[in-house]
């Protein structure tokens, strides 16, 4: 009886204590070895024995609930541990080997987190056997009470081993890995009985070095470390590749995109934090210093081969400046400069001594028996610290971020005004008519290099990354000139403030800027887009002053021309008087036009580029983290299109309104010089007037 109690206590049942599992299934009842486990003990003594005290069968069945329990922890243990599925496919050709790992993993789920509970519980059960071990050889040695030193030497089991087994019930129940596998335990670790506590903080110290694995291979390679997806890093694409798409198709689409490309991904929309494996006790901050730790490592540690750090760069731009304009006349695309300087490695972005520093750091949480919240967020933000100030290094010292934002206020903020205003000029003939969509950039593109010859001097480095672009139409693009004389009903009708004005045809200038690695982490579409919004506005803004300017200019000249002819003829000047007289209130119309346009202007240019200019150039020289950067000039194109109200539609509408009729104002009486027509002036004088009151409301 001795032995068959131990070997019970040990999960092996015999004719004293049976399993009602085995003998079900020995009468042939339908019995699911599969299923989920059951709460029910089922390690009863053999109803047959008669032998036994009722009092003590009770205890007797109390302590075979313990090898019940044993048994069930030995299983679930032996199961998360089996590495059988990758045996299996090993020696087999490498596509094959992993559509059958997939195969593997979708029908047994395994799971790296439950190894390593697997791997605590080990060693909670062989402390078990000892001590069962240990009662044996008392038993043998000693003519001691039975039951009552089994009981003594296995009490402290008793609190163990139940929420033990109510844990891997869960975990099996629900299908509990990774991030919720430390979840699970966490929750149960607060609780008032130390042993047990203790024991499932071990088990959470054994989750713990999953994770720190996995991050150690996240925050310094840039590795994610995740085959069976159960860290709170992940892919982006995971969720999205079709589980039917061949392993074939998926390499070759990778070997098609090229290692730039993937970075760039990578950084942007590679990487994201699933919520469902986040622990509850690391707060979505963290993770997201996390996530960003292991794209910088991963940029810093893979740069681009084409991007060239250069000492001394005089001699080159001197060589080449006389080149620049050429060189961007009879090309789209920016000249590469690979053959300066030998390309950055990782190690230069990334000294080994920092790579040494944090996984020193990870090694100390590792080595912690316990997991304490304040230390891990600790280390998490020097981490982040030590990758955000190197990614600042590379993007605004060795990629001369301070030199992009200059260029980009000189182009796309209209800095260099007389290149614009040279563009503008010659460019103003051809605006007249409309643009065509085969040719109009094309056409833009004579005055666009004539204005770059004449202004822009050979030592502006960036000039070559700009290139004009005419953007295709969907629509029919209705011209300057033919547009504004097809206008004249919806005018004589005091025009429709709540309709979407239709723009002149040319305001479909863009700007684009190339940009190469790493300025790409910073210069995102979005921001450039950002950039081009504001640019077409200024243009426009600026090409309508210029109109207001020139037909002013253009009449005058007609003006003196006239009245010296008539003067040499001999004719009365009080003709002239007369004209001029009744043409005055024309001018005050347009002199009001021009007062609207030039401060409108001046407030944009002064009042906010400038003044947002100099905050973000403070904020650049005191920051030393590439985060800060991209969130301060996030801030910084917010504040240019708020405050030129480019995000408020109606105010918007209205100042495009406006700019259309100064255009309309400036066509017609140049058209006009020799008779003009008052009525329609006074009619465009009319809607001017509307318009400008509504605005100053809004």
């Amino acid at each position: 009886m001795l032995h068959e109690l131990l070997l019970a206590l040990l999960g092996f049942t015999g004719d004293l204590i049976v399993d009602e599992r085995e003998q079900r299934k020995t009468l042939g009842l339908a019995f699911n070895t599969d299923s989920p486990l059951s709460d029910e003990c089922t390690f009863k003594l053999a109803p047959d024995i008669s032998f036994i005290e009722p009092s003590e069968r009770d205890l007797i069945e109390r302590l075979i609930k313990l090898g019940f329990y044993y048994r069930e922890l030995d299983r679930f243990a032996k199961k998360s541990r089996n590495l059988s599925w990758i045996r299996s496919v090993t020696g087999v050709h490498p596509l094959e080997r992993a559509d059958e790992l997939s195969k593997q993993g979708r029908e047994k789920k395994p799971s790296v987190y439950r190894r390593a509970i697997a791997n605590g519980i080990g060693e909670i059960l062989s402390v078990y056997r000892s001590a069962v071990l240990h009662i044996e050889q008392k038993l043998l040695a000693e003519t001691t009470p039975i039951l009552a030193t089994v009981t003594q030497g296995l009490n402290k089991f008793f609190v163990l081993f139940p929420p033990l087994y109510e844990v891997i019930l869960e975990i099996e129940r629900d299908d509990i890995r990774g991030g919720q596998l430390l979840n699970v335990l966490n929750k149960r670790c607060h609780c008032g009985v130390p042993e047990l506590r203790t024991c499932l903080q071990r088990l959470l110290w054994h989750g713990h070095q999953v994770m720190y694995n996995q991050l150690a291979a996240w925050m310094v390679y840039g590795i994610l470390q995740d085959p069976h997806g159960e860290f709170f890093i992940k892919r982006q694409e995971d969720g999205d590749l079709d589980h039917r798409s061949s392993q074939e198709e998926i390499s070759e689409k990778l070997a098609r995109t090229s290692v730039h490309e993937t970075s760039l991904t990578d950084w942007h929309s590679g990487f994201h934090i699933s919520l469902d494996m986040l622990p509850d006790y690391i707060s979505m901050r963290l993770g997201e210093s996390i996530l960003f730790a292991g794209k910088a490592i991963r940029v810093l540690r893979n740069p681009s081969p084409a991007f060239q750090f250069q000492k001394d760069k005089s001699f080159q731009q001197t060589m080449r400046g006389s080149q620049r304009i050429q060189g961007f006349m009879h090309s789209d695309f920016p000249e590469t400069e690979t053959e300066l300087d030998a390309d950055l490695t990782g190690g230069e972005l990334l000294p080994q001594s920092e790579a040494d520093k944090i996984e020193a750091m990870l090694k100390e949480l590792k080595e912690s028996s316990e997991f304490h919240k304040r230390s891990f967020e600790c280390t998490v933000d020097s981490v982040r610290a030590i990758a955000a100030s190197h990614l600042w290094q590379l993007v605004v010292v060795r990629a001369d971020l301070s030199g992009h934002l200059k260029a980009l206020k000189d182009y796309f903020l209209l800095e260099k005004g007389d290149f614009f205003q040279c563009f503008l000029e010659e460019s103003r003939q051809l605006m007249r008519l409309p643009p065509r969509q085969s040719t109009g950039e094309s056409d833009l593109m004579v005055p666009f290099q004539l204005a770059a010859t004449k202004t822009i001097a050979e030592e502006d480095k960036y000039f070559s990354r700009v290139s004009l672009r005419m953007p295709s139409f969907g629509v029919t693009v209705r011209s300057s000139q033919a547009d504004m004389a097809r206008s004249k009903v919806s005018l004589a009708g005091k025009a429709n403030l709540t309709s979407d004005t239709s723009v002149d045809g040319w305001d479909a200038i863009a700007l684009e800027y190339s940009v190469d690695w790493p300025m790409q982490l910073f210069f995102t579409q979005e921001v450039l887009s950002k950039y081009l919004k504001v640019f077409q506005y200024l243009i426009r803004l600026k090409r309508t002053q210029m109109e207001l300017e020139k037909s002013w200019a253009s009449v005058m000249h007609q003006d003196h021309i006239e009245s010296a002819q008539h003067r040499k003829d001999g004719i009365n000047g009080s003709t002239s008087q007369q004209r001029r007289q009744g043409i005055r209130p024309m001018w005050r119309v347009r002199e009001h036009m021009a007062f609207l346009i030039r401060n409108l202007q001046f407030y944009i240019q002064v009042d906010v580029i400038e003044s947002q200019w100099k905050v973000l150039q403070t904020h650049i020289h005191d920051s030393q983290d590439f985060t800060e950067l991209v969130g301060f000039h996030q801030e910084y194109l917010s504040a240019l299109i708020s405050q030129s109200f480019l995000d408020i539609g109606s105010v918007s509408r209205i100042l495009d309104s406006i700019m259309k009729l100064c255009l309309q104002f400036c066509w017609n009486i140049e058209s006009q010089e020799s008779n003009p027509n008052t009525s329609e002036l006074e009619n465009i004088a009319e809607v001017r007037y509307l318009f400008t009151v509504t605005l100053i409301h809004r």
